[in-house]
């Protein structure tokens, strides 16, 4: 989702640059199919989880035509159904959980945690006729969790206890599997025995990813930012916690009451996040072992007040952040009939001497929910946008924004209509320099006309 463990949102190909650009698109449902995160195996191939009201399916994808060449369903969330049935569609765009964090290990095995609160490693086989998905490891994790009171159809229409999910797992750098559920479990298995140690945070909410790097893991919750590491019995153990300033009321584009980001360390003893206050602040933290007590080195208000929140992670690169603002934006309708949001997106740096950090540029492009990112190849930060039009028409752009100076470059219409809004989706720069853009019905690629004579 992030593009690396330390969730840069950076990408070292080179993006499309405008040159002839063309679209394309393609769609798996006829009311959803989601393409979320966006991997490549070893061949260039897209290996992505896309959500529909029918349920979650692991899809193989040919990167060039976006073709199925194979997929595997998984089970269907119990918060789609709940939607379903109580005409709130809420209960879709606020759940995190099912599959959507994902990531490729080392094997090019999709690493997931099903809405079955199971972990899986699925790897793909291709030993005789077509190419197909096969589990070859799962872990329960269901026990591990606070309640499982969740809605089913027609047992629990009314659940009243608390229904807890895991919502992303990644490794460590020694190749175990942590991950995190909603209600502030944190989890470690361990990939040989499959043994399982946990510990809670207390009344902590966990909605987003984590990072992990070789100095250790750190999660976001909706109160605190936390530094842990796996401890001698290989338990999480927390070695840091760092409070933050937290929302005192909801807002349209966050989740929760907390940062809406998921931790991007920057270089190698920070990590960024947003905090929940109004208006929101870029935090920059200390990440060390050794650091005083209050590890927040410095913080920068960005955008208005009454007109700030952010649910999508920092991009980090050098000692520059950048943050997109999600304020208004809460599912399909929020931006239907030619409306957008405030909009805005602005760079802030740290100093060298981590004493003080300040707004670079800020520009006034408007991209309601995707994950941006950041071409480490030209420079480019791609975001998906979508201007106010009096006469009502919905058109969405990848837009790519200069990293150095905020000037936006270009622009390249994807398309019209809620179809091709991306709700929450990320932007994901290819091997071969192709932006593809998770959107309502599925996914969709764009690229550059190839040079003459190539």
């Amino acid at each position: 989702m992030h593009g690396d463990s330390f969730a840069s949102g950076t990408y070292a190909a080179s993006g499309p640059l405008g040159r002839h650009p063309t679209v394309l698109s393609a769609s798996f449902g006829a009311f959803g199919g989601l393409c979320a995160a966006v991997t490549f195996d070893a061949q260039g191939r897209i290996r992505t989880v896309c959500g529909s009201l029918h349920g979650f399916e692991l899809r193989l994808l040919d990167p060039i035509d976006l073709t199925e060449l194979t997929s595997l369903e998984l089970p269907q969330r119990p918060s789609t159904l709940q939607a379903i049935l109580t005409f709130d569609p809420s209960k879709i765009f606020t759940d995190t959980s099912g599959g959507a964090y994902f990531y490729l290990d080392q094997h090019d095995r999709v690493v997931l945690v099903d809405a079955e609160q199971r972990l899986r490693v699925i790897a793909l086989l291709e030993d005789s006729g077509a190419p197909r998905f096969v589990d070859v490891k799962e872990v329960p994790l269901s026990d591990y969790l606070v309640g499982r009171d969740c809605f089913s159809f027609p047992r629990r229409m009314r659940p009243r206890g608390p229904c807890d999910v895991v919502t992303a797992v990644m490794p460590d750098w020694d190749g175990f599997y942590w991950w995190v559920s909603r209600l502030g479990v944190v989890g470690i298995v361990d990939p040989d025995s499959g043994r399982v140690s946990t510990m809670r945070l207390e009344g902590e909410e966990i909605q987003n990813s984590f990072a992990t790097a070789p100095d250790g893991v750190f999660i976001v919750s909706d109160h605190a930012m936390y530094g842990m590491r796996r401890g001698a019995d290989s338990r999480p153990e927390v070695v840091w916690r760092q409070p933050y300033t937290r929302a005192s009321a909801s807002r349209p584009g966050q989740i929760n009451l907390g940062s809406g980001t998921s931790p991007t360390l920057v270089g190698k003893d920070l990590v960024a996040i947003t905090d929940a206050d109004d208006p929101v602040n870029v935090l920059f933290i200390d990440r060390r072992v050794r650091a005083p007590e209050n590890r927040i080195l410095c913080k920068v208000p960005v955008f208005d007040k009454g007109q700030s929140a952010t649910d999508n992670s920092l991009i980090g690169y050098g000692d520059s952040v950048l943050v997109e603002n999600n304020f208004g934006y809460r599912d399909v309708g929020s931006v239907l009939f030619g409306r957008s949001v405030p909009g805005g997106v602005v760079r802030v740096d740290i100093s060298p001497d981590r004493r003080s950090c300040h707004v670079v540029w800020r520009s006034a492009e408007r991209s309601p929910s995707t994950v941006p990112k950041l071409s480490r190849g030209n420079g480019l930060v791609y975001l998906y946008t979508k201007d106010p039009q009096r006469w009502g028409i919905d058109a969405w752009y990848l837009t790519a924004v200069d990293f150095q100076t905020g000037r936006t470059v270009y622009k390249v219409l994807t398309g019209t209509g809620w179809n091709y809004d991306n709700l929450w989706a990320p932007i994901t720069i290819g091997p071969d320099g192709t932006a593809y853009v998770g959107v309502f019905n599925g996914l969709l690629a764009v690229r550059d006309a190839p040079l003459q004579g190539h």
